[in-house]
């Protein structure tokens, strides 16, 4: 399985899902055998605490699939522990602004890059010694930084963003962006599409990734029509809720034509 950089580094498309309600044993294995190349775990709406983040990173691991930690604020408090738990990427909400952006890259890395506090020989390490050159080096490039987009300003703001150098992608928080701009749930809307087509081509510019999350197939073929190269299908507490629907629906149907 591709690292996390591996897969900014090509355009291809890179697909996953979005967890934000299962923490069981399995559910990186589970994941895995759907087919993901990636995983994004939430902390902000999942209510998922570190700890929780801490063992389902091993979980994903073992299962050979690498996670983008999307957390609620981009202090550095926050990124630099989910970077010493083992994230392989860091995804803040509500990246607006370029300094923004260039701040919470820096929580991401160690000197001379960043200021982010040395802890060697931990989770993100795999508990392993060695050269601590070495070791800041590899981290500081493997760990990807891949902002999320989702306010009005961010969108204005979005070549800037894309042109800093760490920011390895562009994640879309579609239903955020929405409202923001006055326009919730409406991803038809002409001023919506402009600002997903002003995202794309900063992409492209820098040659940089784009995601979002895509609700269904029919969502997820017109997106790489626009220019994403990652995408979560759903996640998990929907995909769960929409398939027992379907059967359950599908079998109360059935009977009642006996």
């Amino acid at each position: 399985m591709a690292s996390l950089r591996q897969m900014t580094s090509k355009k291809n498309v890179k697909l996953g899902t979005f967890v934000i309600e299962f923490d069981s044993p399995g559910i990186g294995q589970i994941l895995r055998a759907a087919g993901c190349e990636f995983v994004i775990v939430d902390m902000e709406h999942s209510g998922f605490t570190y700890y929780q983040v801490k063992r389902m990173l091993h979980y994903f691991q073992s299962a050979g699939l690498p996670v983008i930690v999307g957390t609620a604020v981009h202090n550095y408090e926050t990124i630099a522990r989910v970077c010493d738990l083992g994230a392989n990427g860091v995804q803040p909400a509500k990246i607006s602004t370029a300094d923004e952006a260039r701040e919470a890259l820096a929580h991401m890395r160690y000197p001379p890059e960043g200021h982010r506090g040395v802890a060697l020989g931990i989770a993100h390490d795999k508990y392993e010694s060695g050269p601590v050159k070495n070791k800041l080096h590899q981290a500081n490039k493997e760990t990807i930084f891949f902002p999320k987009i989702e306010t009005p300003e961010g969108i204005r703001n979005i070549d800037s963003i894309a042109a800093i150098d760490g920011v390895a992608g562009i994640w879309i928080g579609h239903f955020d962006l929405s409202v923001g701009m006055g326009i919730p749930g409406q991803f038809d809307h002409p001023d919506f599409s402009a600002a997903i087509k002003a995202v794309a081509t900063a992409c492209r510019t820098h040659n940089i990734s784009l995601g979002r999350i895509a609700e269904s197939v029919k969502d997820g073929s017109a997106l790489l029509q626009q220019g994403f190269d990652f995408l979560c299908y759903s996640g998990d507490s929907w995909i769960l809720r929409d398939a027992l629907r379907a059967g359950i629906s599908g079998i109360r149907s059935a009977s009642e034509d006996r």
